[in-house]
């Protein structure tokens, strides 16, 4: 049997795994949209928890297809699921409930204890950082929450399918990310993700190695059957250092 080729980069999910999954109502951040938009008032006392009902549906069926067509059909942008709703997303009021929106995500989307770390010691080592994340987010704010957490100088490449017409677990998605942190080779890549099937499925059909660190959250609509395993499975992210070492590391030029 041939060597496995060294690893050139490793790229990374983003929501439960770079930053810990944690478990909310979906609704409370509309809220915070449409608190600011579509305030109540006496003679409309649940027009806030209407607009809020409205996005999440929209939202809501935007992840459904994307799971249901394996990526096939993409997230789509945050944009859209504002214009479905009948939203002007060009006003000044629009502006200030988007701002809202995103603050409320802030204390949710802190990342790892581990994260910057485990960036450090693998570019240390010449392996490249990428990310490849399942998001109706624009990139700007993507980069602003890595920038906040100190990780935006450590990522050598990043795809948000809000960018693209494809997700996870589609092979697409996956070549551009790996196209992103230049690895023509997807045996020469790893991806870390936190589910079995867009990210490991997606991973492997791809021809990429895969780790899952797993979280019990995911809602039973979400358990999509897979036909294949984790390369590894780690119990926190710092933990995936000790297995790309294991595996073999593309050294410094």
């Amino acid at each position: 049997m041939s060597a496995r080729p060294p690893i050139e980069a490793v790229i990374f999910d983003w929501g439960g795994t770079l930053t810990p999954w944690h478990v909310i109502d979906p609704l409370d951040p509309w809220r915070a949209y449409a608190a600011v938009v579509a305030p109540d008032d006496p003679d409309d006392p649940g027009s806030c928890e209407r607009l809020a009902q409205r996005l999440h549906l929209a939202e809501d069926a935007r992840w459904i297809r994307q799971r249901t067509t394996a990526g096939a059909e993409g997230t789509g942008r945050l944009d859209e699921v504002f214009l479905e709703s009948g939203i002007d997303i060009g006003t000044a009021l629009h502006g200030a409930g988007l701002a809202s929106y995103l603050a409320w995500w802030d204390p949710h989307t802190i990342a790892d204890p581990d994260a910057i770390g485990l960036m450090e010691a693998l570019r240390e080592r010449g392996i490249r950082v990428g990310v490849l994340s399942n998001t109706l987010w624009p990139r700007w704010h993507h980069e602003a929450v890595f920038e906040r957490d100190g990780l935006q100088e450590l990522i050598d490449g990043a795809v948000y399918t809000s960018e693209l017409p494809v997700g996870k677990p589609h092979v697409e998605s996956f070549l551009a990310a790996l196209a992103s942190v230049h690895v023509a080779d997807p045996a020469r890549a790893v991806f870390v993700g936190d589910r079995p099937y867009e990210d490991v499925q997606g991973a492997h059909d791809a021809g990429m190695r895969a780790i899952l660190l797993p979280h019990p959250h995911l809602r039973p609509d979400e358990l999509v059957p897979v036909s294949v395993g984790a390369d590894a499975v780690v119990a926190r992210l710092g933990e995936v250092l000790d297995v790309v070492v294991s595996w073999g590391e593309r050294l410094p030029s």
